[in-house]
């Protein structure tokens, strides 16, 4: 973890850029969302069903409107984040649309010295994983912070996506598909407003299907199921078509862009 600090700490400045630039942008269609509308997709809202009276807790939240969006159904949500902006802002959210989520700034790796209350769900979606250095300690972490009986759900982007390099607009195979060596990517923009002028300093880390679903068992929690799907519900990756379902797909479609993995803590 130390020999990491590094790379966390320039994560979180990064983080810190982007959301107010990600607050103001399509993509997360702010005004829309504080009218009501959710800002889940129909993976989770079908993988978690109906959520009140539940108790809920979203890691790597960014400024939370998925966190809120559960606490509006119902849920007793609390979301972690690195980015303090992000929890600055999901916080002024939280209050601004009279809810009762909660929201804990630190390393989603250090959520458990945060957090203490164990919940029935623990939840985490869309380009989350590739933050961490090594998911022992984050599946240990979940763990940690489930009931007994409780349910882990992840939605997430194919590993296969990120042996991609994005960074020239195009898409080239650069990386291992389990690769163990830091990658570092250093761009103009982000994801959510291509046209911004903010730099954005990253350092992530590619982890194979086995890798995380050996991490899940060995900490104690039994794989429900494992689906892949070929589409994305973000336009966040070089030539995507918008399908009939709001979805968007590749061009050539050789390989998943999800998947999803649903877990029980025995």
């Amino acid at each position: 973890m130390k020999e990491n600090a590094n790379y966390f700490e320039v994560n979180k400045e990064t983080w810190n850029k982007k959301v107010g630039i990600h607050a103001e942008s399509e993509m997360y269609k702010m005004d829309a969302f504080k009218s009501g509308e959710t800002s889940l997709m129909p993976y989770e809202l079908k993988a978690l069903g109906d959520v009140k009276g539940k108790s809920l807790l979203h890691l790597q939240c960014h400024f939370g409107q998925d966190t809120l969006s559960w606490s509006r159904m119902g849920a007793k949500a609390v979301g972690v984040d690195l980015s303090d902006e992000g929890v600055k802002l999901a916080k002024q959210l939280n209050d601004e649309l009279q809810l009762d989520a909660e929201f804990v700034c630190c390393n989603v790796l250090d959520t458990s010295k945060h957090v203490s209350k164990t919940f029935d769900i623990v939840f985490t979606s869309y380009g989350v994983i590739g933050w961490l250095p090594d998911l022992k300690p984050w599946a240990k972490m979940i763990s940690e912070r489930l009931k007994v009986g409780g349910t882990f759900y992840i939605v997430e982007f194919h590993p296969i996506i990120w042996m991609f390099d994005y960074v020239e607009g195009v898409s080239k195979m650069k990386y291992h598909y389990n690769r163990k060596e830091t990658i570092y990517d250093e761009y103009e923009g982000t994801y959510a407003n291509s046209a911004s002028k903010m730099i954005s300093k990253e350092y992530g880390w590619n982890h194979g299907l086995s890798e995380i679903v050996n991490s899940l068992i060995e900490a104690g929690l039994q794989i429900e199921y494992l689906n892949e799907y070929d589409e994305s519900p973000y336009d966040v990756f070089p030539d995507l078509i918008k399908s009939d379902n709001g979805m968007y797909k590749l061009k050539d479609q050789l390989f998943p862009m999800l998947f999803e993995i649903k877990a029980t803590k025995k």
